[in-house]
Formats: C-alpha cells, structure tokens, sequence
C-alpha cells in the first residue's frame, strides 16, 4: 500500500464525514435529474447494445444480480450480459474465462455492459457516484472499518474505479470507498466523472492480473489493516 494512501486514510478516519447538505439535499435529486438525461440522451446506445447482445449472446439481455446498497439494503442491478450460458456435460456452468466472449470484453472494457445501472441510479438504488455495488455473499466478511461503504449509496463510478479499476488490492479499494464516504463532496463527484472518463478511454484496470476481472474477497486482509493503526 502506498504511504501515502496510508496516511490519508489514516487522517480521516476520525473525522466526521463532510458534505453534510450536499449528501443529504442535493446529490439525490442532482442523480435523478442526470440519470433521466443520461437515459434519454444514451437510448439509441442502449438499444444499439441490447440489439448487439441479443444477437451475439441471446437471451435475456440484461443481467440481473441482488447486490447491497445503502444501508446494506439489497437491491437488483442492471447490466446488460457479457457472458454466455455454456455449460459442461453435467449441465455445469463454465468458468467465467471460458464464457467471457470478445463481445463481452469489449462491453466490460468499455463500462456499456454498466448503462442499464442508469435504471438503477433513477430509482434511487445506486447513485452516479459512489463505491461500486460489490457481491451480497461478501457481506458477513466485512470489519466494521469495511461496512462504512454502505453508508452511501452505491456509484455507476467511485473513486476506487478512478484510481485503478479493478487493478487495485482488495485493501486499496475499501480505502478508496472508504475515503469517499467520510468526503463525499460535489467537486470530488465531478473530479471522480472525470476520472472514469479517461481511464475508461484507456482501458486500464479492466481485470486484475490473472483473473477475468478481480480476484474474490476473502475476508479483511489483517496484515495491511495492522500498518493503519
């Protein structure tokens, strides 16, 4: 882990979480308003897409998957699918490498298979900004220090996402989240939109070195938690 990520997060741990009217008054409304847009504007995209994995990956389009959000409520995410229904001769799903199409990568490298969240943003589930929804199963292995990302609403983008995509640790990616929550601010939602831009333009961080996108969580990772305190 960085030094200097380490003191950062180290900093703000103890202090109260910032952007108090701007969390609680205007960022819900400011999502409901741009996702609308974001819809209307990106509906020739979204039926493009849909149209192009009916054809390429088939049925159904969209991927749906129950994922905790504020509060550790769960909610059903939207994406449209990457992946194929091959399965082995015991009726088995294939791994995830083995049904991961170039179609599929070139939607994940690009964030389009991420568009339907737009959907989910509008009903209030996720949020334009904020930690990524991560797996239901992953949620009896979080420390205290890691359940503080559900005091926000999930993000189509966070800053763990700005900062390295899947290409970070799983203990660099709860410092991110967890930074983002005690300074969640309007400026730093802007700078975080920009981010994912030209990191998603890059195509960097798409997976995690030998897995198709991130390794799984296990569990808080003792060792890097001990060098905070």
């Amino acid at each position: 882990m960085q030094t200097e990520l380490k003191q950062t997060i180290r900093s703000t741990l103890s202090r109260p979480a910032k952007g108090g009217i701007y969390r609680k008054y205007i960022k819900r409304p400011l999502d409901f308003i741009l996702s609308l847009i974001a819809i209307i504007l990106l509906s020739p995209v979204l039926l493009t897409v849909a149209i192009l994995v009916k054809i390429y990956l088939g049925s159904p389009v969209i991927f749906k998957q129950k994922r905790p959000g504020l509060n550790e409520k769960i909610f059903t995410l939207y994406k449209f699918r990457t992946m194929t229904d091959e399965r082995d001769e015991n009726g088995e799903l294939l791994p995830d490498s083995q049904r991961l199409t170039k179609f599929g990568k070139m939607l994940r490298a690009t964030s389009l298979d991420e568009l339907p969240e737009l959907f989910n943003v509008l009903k209030g589930d996720m949020s334009i900004v904020g930690p990524r929804p991560l797996l239901t199963k992953y949620l009896s292995l979080y420390d205290d220090y890691q359940k503080q990302r559900h005091k926000v609403r999930p993000g189509l983008s966070g800053l763990a996402m700005a900062k390295g995509r899947n290409a970070l640790t799983w203990e660099e990616k709860f410092f991110y989240d967890i930074y983002y929550v005690k300074n969640v601010s309007f400026l730093l939602d802007i700078k975080i939109i920009f981010w994912t831009l030209a990191i998603v333009f890059k195509r960097e961080g798409i997976n995690e070195k030998g897995y198709v996108t991130t390794s799984e969580f296990k569990g808080p990772n003792k060792k890097a938690g001990a060098e905070l305190k």
